[in-house]
């Protein structure tokens, strides 16, 4: 039996930051130095974001932050804007929001590995349904609430 370590868990915010960030094109080693080093880019995306709260997590918390980079992390708390937001940022990918009342939903195209990585990191009462292409080819997936 293997022993799996259970991922840390970054706030939504948190994890849009490292996935912008990510989207540099900076290594696990680079992001991990430039971070706690400060050694930050200003933000000019349509989100605007203050890389300094990263920043201060990186060195209030280092051993979370560490393994958030290097392990992987889950969501403690989703909203389906954020959600959406995540997958702009982190797969950039323009994914369409439903916002009809009992009927909330993200919907996005994906592929295999995409759908793997946002159900990694999504927080739990969320659910991923729609099909899988076995060659590979993106699908269309809806995320949404799993209680409603």
């Amino acid at each position: 039996m293997t022993e799996t370590k259970s991922k840390v868990k970054l706030s939504q915010w948190d994890a849009l930051l490292l996935e912008s960030l990510r989207s540099q094109g900076w290594s696990d080693q680079e992001l991990l130095h430039r971070v706690t080093g400060e050694d930050l880019p200003v933000d000019e995306s349509k989100y605007e974001f203050d890389y300094g709260q990263l920043a201060a997590l990186a060195n209030e918390q280092p051993e979370l932050f560490r393994r958030a980079v290097l392990d992987g992390y889950q969501i403690k708390y989703n909203t389906i804007r954020g959600i959406r937001s995540w997958i702009d940022v982190a797969l950039n990918i323009e994914a369409r929001l439903e916002l009809e009342e009992g009927h909330e939903a993200v919907e996005a195209e994906l592929t295999e590995a995409e759908y793997s990585r946002l159900q990694g990191v999504l927080s739990y009462g969320w659910q991923i349904t729609g099909g899988s292409a076995a060659d590979g080819s993106a699908r269309v997936y809806t995320i949404e609430p799993v209680q409603r």
